[in-house]
């Protein structure tokens, strides 16, 4: 029996979600460029998107955007516990103990065969843990969360109920793309990781908490962490070339953000990622990061061994900046990923629900035919 390690190349579900293509740089989300929705959609227009397979009209988009809104609040007793919790906890352990401790307070929380109820649960924690996020962007810095606000859309909500001030305009329209073009990508880790649970006949919230699990490696969720890290350690723009040439002459060949484990191309959120790198950076006067980002790109994408392997920069490597020009915390920026594929997630686990338990096979390449022998003997 043939092994392929990750699964690489096997398909375990159809889907209309989303597809990724790879060799040719594409993305397409029920039927729509990545390119395209970026530039036009809101976020809640994604979700409704991923979850019927074609876009609102202009009732049921206020209907979807009021109905996240409206429900986006979470119980006291979820924001006294992370008050509870230490503050250098890590933001993806917070955001995992709190949407699993939602579902004591989720009167459907049970409700394992209803789509309908499943697709009204998906809305409540698609807002519910943008405000557990922005929550714990104030309360880790030991001030007190601001509720949502019912007549904003979720990426301005998540930049006022971090600033308590009226939503800057940039910086949601930066937010929203954001979300857009994370929502959703495929059988990644963590959505494949939504549809095992799932499959199992469990509750929604124990799938998006498993999801949440799986993204907070840094091999899936946490590569534009990395990538900041690196900007970080980088420091100047004019450091740039010289760390570049002892990055490489060290024989340490990988630069976080630069590469995908699917894409060959250049990944086509990461083009979008940089206008609005790019756009925050000049807005808000700090273009630092973004030129130091830019540069390196440009060392990469010269160097025989990035062309030689297909490396180009991808969604992390350029949403990086974005998430650090609005000021966030390294540690808030997988949260924020989380906050934009629990759309992808939720869609694939009503999708899943009712299906059979997936259950793939294993290689055995131990050893056999061992005889027992008694404890005293060994």
């Amino acid at each position: 029996m043939s092994n392929k390690a990750g699964l690489e190349g096997v398909v375990v579900a159809d889907v209309q979600t989303s597809l990724v293509n790879g060799v040719e740089g594409k993305l397409i989300y029920a039927g729509y460029s990545i390119e395209d929705l970026a530039e036009n959609a809101l976020f809640e227009e994604v979700f409704f998107l991923l979850h019927n397979v074609r876009l609102p009209n202009a009732e049921e988009l206020e209907a979807i955007r009021s109905q996240i809104a409206k429900q986006a609040s979470v119980p006291q007793e979820i924001l006294d516990m992370m008050k509870s919790l230490p503050k250098e906890t890590p933001g993806m352990a917070v955001i995992r103990t709190a949407t699993s401790m939602l579902s004591a307070y989720d009167p459907d929380a049970e409700n394992l065969t209803d789509k309908d109820v499943a697709r009204e649960k998906a809305a409540r924690l698609t807002g519910q843990l943008t405000t557990i996020s922005a929550a714990w962007v104030r309360i880790s810095k030991g001030q007190e969360p601001i509720a949502p606000r019912e007549d904003l859309n979720l990426a301005e909500n998540f930049v006022y109920m971090m600033s308590g001030e009226g939503p800057d305009k940039t910086a949601s329209e930066a937010v929203n793309v954001y979300l857009v073009l994370l929502a959703e990508h495929g059988m990644n880790a963590s959505t494949f990781a939504s549809r095992v649970i799932t499959a199992t006949g469990s509750d929604m919230h124990s799938a998006v908490v498993g999801a949440i699990g799986a993204l907070k490696g840094p091999s899936h969720g946490g590569a534009n962490a990395e990538a900041m890290r690196m900007f970080m350690e980088i420091g100047e723009p004019e450091n740039v070339k010289p760390w570049f040439k002892e990055h490489i002459k060290e024989g340490e060949r990988r630069i976080m953000g630069i590469g995908h484990r699917v894409y060959k191309a250049l990944d086509p959120r990461a083009a979008v990622m940089k206008l609005h790198a790019e756009r925050l950076a000049e807005s808000s006067g700090n273009t630092k990061w973004y030129k130091i980002a830019e540069s390196l790109a440009e060392e990469a994408l010269g160097d025989d061994y990035f062309i030689e392997r297909k490396l180009f920069p991808n969604v992390d490597y350029y949403s990086a900046i974005v998430l650090s020009t609005l000021d966030l915390s390294i540690d808030m920026f997988t949260p924020l990923f989380a906050m934009s594929r629990i759309a992808g997630w939720t869609a694939n686990i009503v999708d899943q629900m009712g299906g059979r338990l997936i259950r793939p096979t294993a290689n055995y390449v131990g050893p056999m035919d061992l005889k027992w022998t008694p404890v005293e003997e060994r």
